[in-house]
């Protein structure tokens, strides 16, 4: 454990919480938060989620603009919901990248577990790219990421990062919870 873990914990709890209240707030804390990730999972050896925050920095400033602008159309941060084909779609391609991601960590790192690292790398994008477009279904993937890191960052000695993860699991189920309702009261206005 060290200060910048400390740092990007707190920093995580703040994204993550105004993202379940669906406040654009969520992304200078964000942007923060992916920057000291990026050098402690680097450091830790776990270079797809290193890389990972490389591409959250990108989709955290993508997400902030799309966000602004859905704010100031509608009045508030709309929540979406994907349809079924397209549901079917994205898990698919979460497998398949996983499995081709995986074998290339495997193949061409000395990463310290490459397809569990694989897993939680890309889940993530998938579930980035779908909380930066306001699809309900990304929290369901951010639960999946939650439980999967838990158990990578503990058997790294990222003890911190995995309490991280498992307060992140409790938001992902609150932000789920909320974004439903959210989505409800939407439906009804």
């Amino acid at each position: 454990m060290s200060l910048l873990e400390i740092i990007a914990v707190a920093l995580g709890i703040v994204n993550v919480a105004l993202v379940v209240r669906r406040s654009l707030w969520n992304y200078p804390f964000g942007i923060v938060m992916v920057v000291l990730y990026a050098h402690i999972f680097f450091g830790a050896r776990l270079y797809s989620d290193a890389l990972l925050q490389v591409f959250f920095l990108v989709v955290q400033l993508y997400g902030w603009v799309h966000w602004h602008r859905a704010a100031a159309a509608a009045g508030e941060v709309r929540v979406e919901r994907l349809g079924p084909p397209a549901r079917l779609a994205w898990l698919a391609g979460v497998a398949v990248a996983t499995m081709i991601w995986g074998w290339a960590m495997h193949h061409f790192t000395d990463a310290a577990f490459p397809w569990w690292d694989a897993g939680v790398a890309i889940l993530s994008v998938a579930a980035q790219l779908l909380m930066s477009r306001r699809f309900l279904e990304n929290w369901v993937l951010w639960i999946a990421v939650d439980l999967l890191a838990i158990g990578l960052y503990a058997a790294k000695d990222l003890w911190l990062t995995a309490g991280l993860y498992a307060i992140f699991l409790g938001l992902a189920v609150w932000g789920l919870i909320d974004w439903r309702g959210a989505e409800r009261r939407m439906a009804i206005a």
